[in-house]
């Protein structure tokens, strides 16, 4: 029942959304973004060619249709423009405006109203200079932002819809010594559960009955199987591998580790407010200036004794300049560069927040599992002891291969990766909780833990296990050796904690595993810094700790265990071949899995925010060097005046040169490793 009513809750509209979009779901939201944008860039084109600009500039001279002036036509084309995919922004800045602030909406509310409503003021009266192109286009430009930036915001509540997902719809529910098939929802706590093998456990729960090995990794983070016996706790949404279990449900509905982690996730994703564009910062003090700017103009005409109409010409066309599209360009563009630097090496930023929030990074905070480790067992080391270990590893994988156990697959792989072709094993014996018999070219070969070892009277594996899973193996009841399996660091993990600490960030790896294995696993990559046995449920709140130390922090994870963190941290970064939801609750996603890319992600945007700052930089420079020229101060002496047509198309100027300062992000010097390897990868 409570999955079913967060799945309901999880549809609802993110906050700040326009009281347009009120009720519609996040898909239904950017369809609509998108329809405005496409109304306004098609019904912008007749409407350019028609204006003072395609007549003068262009040489446009096709007559307007069915004998209208000109005026008229684009009064008529620009209608369904400004009152339905423009209408958004006079929505938001009346939201703006009550809560007494001043954004882009406001300041291209004013450009479009203000422009719109004097053009259809001129061209009911008689006809004259109007600039409906400037409105439309205008509108046209910063939709398609809007569009853009809308579909990046979606992966919210996919994140929560996919965490929901994990948990099977149905379960299987022993009734009176019958079978049921229920769906997961009506399971309440008491119900003794059927988990057959290779299923999903439907809730949390206790073994009663039955010996198997539970896959938790995509909850908790454990990269090994672990192993459940009667008595044991198991979590739902988790996978049972092999042997039969009963399991009398514990915690159900909102209450089960899963849930749990959802509404984490959610917790983390509403406290952390969305920061602020660069342009929207900037944004406040221009709409002071286009404001102020176009009364004191207007004022001032006045006073000089020109008409009311010249005067207010001026006036437009000082808010018109004053919101040119390279303010909106600024951002965009030197994000599309960076975002396509990071692509080209398989670095997905999904927004221009992650860009500024990576810009910003001092602390990295790395999950072991699945992020600095391969994120499954693997053969570290064989030692054998009276044979050599090509022979040990070919016995030990005849006797592996009758097995299913996760270690003995890591066994298989192992040997045969290396070419070694293993024997053939007979009377195979698997002994649940110690390991397995088999005899192969005539020997008794046992492979298993110490009490099978005891049990065999060979000698077992040392006590120090360094946070590794030591195999023994004893052939004909002597010890043989034995065989380490861990979890083992990703090839290039090395280099990426070097580089991390190269430009000045902190390392810090955050895991659920036990202290051992994180221990030794930091200490070959270079770790100082460890935060081992942290349960799921604490992951968020250890980062939220070092971010009320001061310090901006990037978690990287590839879990559902890490969901919450990844949500709570300044930005989220997901490997690759981690889960969906890692993937979606992340702000970066590296798609190669590979850890030095943490590095190239933060370096892509501190210089992407450079360029950001440059670019606005521009955009203010421009305004402060085209505003007295639009409000006509060079007019008496000079007889320099800016047309509203004039200023549309300095605009164009504008944008390319802020284009093309954006595209010089091309040429960012990289850590080294990272700018050579395939970029089409």
């Amino acid at each position: 029942m409570e999955t079913t009513m967060k799945r309901r809750d999880h549809d609802a509209t993110p906050a700040g959304s326009h009281d347009e979009h009120a009720g519609m779901s996040m898909a239904a939201m950017v369809r609509d973004m998108r329809n405005r944008f496409a109304v306004a860039a098609l019904l912008s084109i007749p409407i350019v060619l028609w204006s003072h600009i395609g007549r003068d500039v262009m040489g446009f001279t096709t007559p307007a249709p069915f004998g209208l002036r000109d005026d008229v036509f684009q009064m008529l084309l620009s209608i369904p423009v400004v009152f339905y995919s423009g209408w958004i922004f006079f929505a938001g800045a009346a939201i703006a405006l009550r809560a007494r602030t001043l954004d882009m909406m406001v300041l291209v509310a004013v450009a479009i109203g203000t422009g719109w409503s004097y053009s259809v003021g001129v061209t009911l009266t008689g006809g004259g200079e109007v600039f409906f192109e400037a409105a439309t286009v205008l509108a046209a430009f910063v939709l398609l932002g809007h569009w853009f930036e809308m579909r990046a915001r979606g992966g919210a509540s996919d994140a929560i819809r996919r965490l929901l997902d994990l948990a099977p719809p149905m379960a299987l529910v022993l009734r009176d010594g019958e079978v049921v098939e229920s769906p997961t929802a009506a399971v309440v706590a008491g119900d003794l559960l059927l988990v057959r093998p290779g299923a999903k456990i439907p809730t949390d729960g206790v073994v009663e009955q039955g010996e198997s090995f539970v896959d938790e990794s995509m909850v908790t983070g454990e990269s090994l199987p672990v192993a459940k016996t009667p008595g044991a706790e198991v979590i739902g949404a988790t996978i049972n591998r092999n042997g039969t279990l009963r399991v009398r449900a514990t915690k159900v509905g909102a209450d089960t580790a899963l849930a749990q982690i959802v509404a984490l996730v959610q917790q983390a994703q509403n406290s952390k407010a969305p920061g602020q564009r660069l342009a929207d910062r900037a944004a406040f003090w221009l709409v002071l200036v286009a404001l102020i700017g176009g009364a004191v103009t207007f004022a001032a005409w006045l006073g000089a004794g020109r008409e009311v109409t010249e005067a207010l010409l001026f006036a437009i066309t000082v808010v018109v300049i004053t919101c040119p599209d390279a303010l909106g360009l600024a951002t965009p563009t030197a994000i599309m560069v960076g975002a396509g630097l990071g692509a080209g090496r398989g670095i997905l930023f999904k927004n221009a927040m992650a860009i500024e929030a990576a810009a910003r990074i001092d602390t990295v905070v790395l999950d072991k599992t699945g992020t600095i480790t391969m994120g499954e067992p693997a053969v570290v080391d064989v030692a054998p002891n009276g044979t050599d270990a090509g022979e040990l590893l070919r016995l030990v994988a005849a006797v592996e291969r009758e097995s299913e156990h996760p270690l003995a697959e890591a066994v298989v792989r192992y040997a045969e990766e290396r070419g070694i072709e293993p024997a053939t094993a007979t009377g195979f014996e698997a002994i649940p909780g110690h390991g397995a018999l088999a005899t192969v070219d005539g020997a008794r070969v046992a492979v298993g833990n110490r009490r099978l070892m005891r049990r065999e009277g060979a000698s077992v594996a040392p006590d120090d296990a360094a946070g590794r899973t030591l195999v023994s193996v004893a052939i004909d009841g002597v010890g043989a050796g034995w065989i380490a399996i861990a979890d083992a660091a990703r090839p290039s993990a090395l280099a990426a904690v070097r580089a991390l600490r190269d430009a000045g960030i902190e390392v810090v790896m955050l895991t659920g595993d036990n202290e051992a294995t994180a221990r030794r696993i930091a200490a070959e990559v270079g770790i100082e810094h460890v935060l081992a046995e942290v349960l799921p449920s604490e992951k968020a709140a250890k980062v939220a700790e070092l971010q009320s130390q001061g310090k901006r922090v990037a978690m990287v994870g590839d879990g559902v265990n890490d969901a919450p963190a990844l949500a709570q941290a300044d930005l989220g970064i997901a490997i690759g071949a981690g889960t969906d939801v890692a993937i979606e609750t992340a702000g970066v996603v590296l798609m190669r899995s590979d850890p030095i890319d943490v590095a190239t992600a933060l370096t892509i945007g501190r210089g992407t925010l450079r360029k950001m700052r440059q670019n606005l930089g521009w955009a203010v420079g421009y305004n402060a060097l085209a505003l007295p020229i639009a409000a006509g101060v060079f007019e008496p002496s000079l007889g320099l005046v800016l047309r509203p047509e004039i200023a549309a198309l300095s605009m164009s100027g504008s944008s390319l040169l802020v284009a093309v300062n954006a595209l010089l992000l091309k040429r960012l010097r990289l850590p080294a490793g990272a700018a050579t390897r395939d970029r089409t990868a």
